[in-house]
């Protein structure tokens, strides 16, 4: 199951540029803008082609924009196996719907775990990396100990995310949610992650992404991740540590040529809130490596 397109996406950000593909046994949701090297862009848990809604129109001025919704997420359907929601899982059913040269690949969140991922495991050679708030560690602390088997036990019921998705989730209590990871969005982007919130198939892909993910062993191989990657962090984020892209830093190889740019004052979804500030970092940066 996923959100009707017929009703859901009437008001769609960019809807003129969607398409749906089969691969893989599911139906992706697609979105493709621009012309030139291909930017392929992905988003984070509980998210969905709608983040990227005011980032998309300007790379697209210099690169053939690709966003999609990752399984189970939004309109893209959701998975026969579980297992396919995991890190491994989504790289693998990302690498058969994606049949491009990519140039150039951004991950928010999780979505710059999958990208690295992808990258380590050779589904795609782009020139440049760039990871916005990227989850690319484990939690650490007591967090860490807690969260895994917490989220393995929502998912585990069908009756969970049917009772997340029927809670009265107006725009305050939206914005409640948005505030706790350190941002604030505009009126289309709160209606957006509402619908999302209020829709049982999209908390069930979540939760179960959360449930099997495991970024233990892509922190050990980060020290063989040679493709330069560029880590913009939101110095108010709430919901990854920015002092964790320091220590991402620290586990690239020495020819690796990355970097950490901190946006002063941007939370979580700073590519939502500051899209024209993170687009230049993130044309700089495709546009300086080597080709």
């Amino acid at each position: 199951m996923a959100l009707d397109w017929g009703r859901a996406g009437l008001a769609w950000p960019h809807r003129e540029a969607s398409s749906f593909v089969q691969a893989g046994g599911l139906r992706w949701h697609v979105q493709r803008v621009g012309a030139g090297p291909v930017a392929l862009l992905i988003h984070g848990t509980g998210s969905s082609t709608h983040s990227w809604r005011a980032l998309m129109p300007i790379l697209a001025q210099h690169f053939t924009v690709v966003a999609m919704d990752l399984p189970g997420h939004a309109f893209t359907g959701t998975p026969a196996a579980a297992a396919q929601l995991s890190l491994p899982g989504m790289v693998a059913s990302l690498a058969e719907a994606l049949a491009l040269d990519v140039a150039l690949v951004v991950g928010h969140s999780a979505g710059a775990a999958i990208a690295a991922r992808m990258v380590l495991d050779g589904q795609i050679a782009p020139s440049a990396l760039v990871s916005i708030n990227g989850a690319l560690l484990p939690l650490a602390g007591l967090p860490g100990l807690l969260f895994p088997p917490t989220a393995r036990l929502m998912a585990s019921s069908s009756l969970i995310p049917q009772l997340f998705a029927r809670r009265n989730w107006d725009r305050r209590a939206v914005e409640r949610l948005i505030a706790g990871t350190g941002s604030t969005i505009d009126a289309q982007g709160l209606a957006l992650y509402g619908l999302l919130l209020r829709d049982a198939a999209h908390a069930a892909g979540a939760l179960g992404m959360m449930a099997r993910w495991d970024l233990k062993p892509l922190a050990s191989d980060l020290a063989r991740l040679h493709t330069p990657l560029t880590l913009l962090v939101g110095s108010n984020d709430k919901a990854v540590p920015p002092p964790d892209a320091r220590r991402v830093r620290a586990r690239l190889p020495a020819d690796n040529a990355g970097s950490v740019h901190v946006l002063s004052g941007g939370g979580h979804l700073v590519h939502e809130e500051r899209a024209g500030e993170v687009a230049a970092h993130v044309v700089r940066c495709a546009f300086t490596q080597p080709a």
